[in-house]
């Protein structure tokens, strides 16, 4: 059987337990491509599948890595539209910690032109996140106002360019001064320390009492109340992490007095054909952006694959702004 190699996971644990080995080769099924991997970045839902916590869906990769980019080597039965050789970047299911992986074509997109494959493997997780919570599911409209929790992260700062670019004001929070100066550097009108301040008050003063329209909330129950009390009428809250943990009490009478909406998603365990629906409304409304400058990738570091220990201390301490990239080749 012909073989690759890739990070494994032998055993839940720290990221001492990545280990970098000889694996099966996978083939293309109907309807998917075979990517020859260049870079792929981490996120923290690949720290949870390395603690035991996050298991891929039935049928997925079992390696983590949830985004990458590189070049077609090979097609599925079925497919067209693509051809071997081609620049891509994709929305994975797992398997981006690996010299290949098999994906579905509905979740591939090109490599928006002026970026390289690196920054290429820093797009598909964090576009696809925000753009179908923040606009599809909240529906962000100009002159409106987003609060965005952990504006640092990979998602946040895709957020905050996002958002910006629509003609909504942004607010953010982050646990550093430092951290804050990069958002405003991303566009960010408002930035919140949540070690020394209180978001809520913060956010309601900045509106001049009227509230955010939409919250993009990581934090899930230790955030839960909070962030309905900062909601504007007719505020949508989406929640897409629950760091903060998954159990919380709610007053649901501040709820109703706002005609306020909670959602509450996740992108990993979503059907293809969602998956595709959300690729193809990135690619129609975010690559433009993202080709012409608008929109950029933010990338804080760029290790080799073979140190994805060291990437996710990296990330497990916040360490970053923006996203870690692992390359391949």
């Amino acid at each position: 059987m012909a073989a690759m190699r890739a990070i494994t996971i032998p055993q839940p644990g720290g990221p001492e337990v990545l280990t970098w080995a000889e694996v099966p080769d996978p083939e293309p099924a109907e309807g998917e491509v075979l990517i020859e991997v260049a870079a792929t970045a981490v996120n923290r839902a690949d720290l949870l599948q390395r603690q035991g916590f996050y298991d891929p869906p039935p049928g997925s990769s079992r390696y983590p890595g949830l985004e990458c980019a590189g070049r077609i080597a090979a097609l599925g039965a079925g497919v067209a539209g693509w051809a071997v050789g081609d620049e891509v970047c994709a929305l994975l299911t797992g398997g981006g910690y690996a010299e290949r992986v098999a994906v579905p074509v509905g979740q591939l997109l090109p490599v928006p032109k002026g970026l390289s494959t690196t920054e290429a493997a820093a797009l598909p997780e964090v576009a696809c996140t925000v753009w179908s919570n923040v606009f599809m599911v909240a529906h962000l409209r100009p002159g409106e106002t987003v609060l965005v929790h952990g504006g640092a992260s990979g998602i946040g700062t895709m957020a905050i360019q996002l958002a910006k670019a629509v003609g909504a004001r942004v607010a953010v929070t982050a646990g550093s001064a430092q951290k804050l100066a990069r958002c405003a550097e991303l566009g960010a009108d408002l930035g919140i320390d949540y070690r020394e301040e209180d978001f809520t008050a913060a956010v309601r003063e900045f509106t001049g009492g009227a509230g955010a329209d939409v919250i993009l909330d990581i934090m899930g129950a230790k955030y839960l109340q909070r962030n309905v009390d900062a909601l504007a009428v007719n505020g949508r809250l989406v929640i897409i992490g629950l760091q903060g943990g998954a159990k919380a009490e709610l007053d649901l009478n501040t709820l109703l007095r706002k005609r306020a909406a909670i959602a509450a998603t996740n992108l990993r365990g979503r059907p293809v054909a969602e998956k595709a629906a959300i690729v193809a409304a990135v690619r129609e409304h975010v690559w433009p952006l993202v080709e012409s400058g608008v929109v950029r990738p933010v990338v804080d570091r760029v290790l080799p694959v073979e140190e994805a220990a060291a990437a996710h201390r990296s990330v497990e301490r916040s360490e970053h702004v923006g996203k870690v990239v692992l390359r391949l080749r």
